[in-house]
């Protein structure tokens, strides 16, 4: 036998077991998994989000019938047990309009209404747009299959000529494919400031 064919039966033999020897380590060298994990919650706030059906930040995410982006989301929404209807908390919404501004918005909880294509923002309402102004409300209504929302009570707010209020803010466009207005009505009182229309 010539040393080449000796050379390959010494590797038939050292080739398995080297394979061998390496597969054994990775089992051995390997940590263990810990099995116990602890949950972060106890069994009483288990049982309270089965029975109130909370879930943690949900978010919804959606387009008018003109193609503009909506988005709502939430810390935590709760179903809400029987006869009573689902809330939520640290509401926030996005309207990305066509043009390529926003009008956001952030409340201390509100409610999502899928089936009735609305969103309702309560509780210290802030609504901003890209355009510089801001209005806060305690209510505000909006629409989720078109831009559009009302304020069914006082605004106080801010914007590129001064501060305001008035005791109605609506928002949404006049015509079918028009853009996005948002009107102010009931008793207007504007406090007009030049300086700020010349920064």
């Amino acid at each position: 036998m010539d040393g080449h064919s000796r050379m390959v039966q010494f590797l038939k033999v050292l080739l398995p077991l080297a394979a061998i020897v390496l597969l054994s380590t990775v089992f051995l060298l390997s940590r263990s998994i810990e099995t116990s994990v602890s949950v972060p919650f106890t069994q009483k706030d288990i049982d309270e989000r089965l029975a109130d059906q909370v879930v943690t930040q949900p978010h919804y995410l959606g387009t008018t019938r003109k193609g503009e982006e909506v988005q709502i989301q939430a810390a935590q929404a709760t179903q809400g047990r029987e006869g009573s209807l689902p809330t939520t908390a640290e509401f926030r919404g996005r309207l990305g309009l066509l043009n390529g501004g926003v009008i956001t918005m952030d409340s201390n909880s509100g409610m999502i209404r899928p089936d009735k294509n609305s969103a309702t923002f309560v509780g210290d309402v802030l609504i901003t747009t890209t355009d510089g102004i801001q209005v806060r409300t305690d209510l505000l209504n909006t629409s989720l299959d078109e831009i559009r929302g009302d304020t069914p009570g006082q605004v106080d707010g801010t914007g590129i000529i001064g501060d305001f209020s008035a005791g109605r803010m609506t928002f949404g466009t006049e015509k079918k494919d028009g853009p996005v207005h948002i009107l102010f009505t009931d008793g207007v009182k504007l406090v007009y400031e030049p300086e700020k229309t010349e920064r």
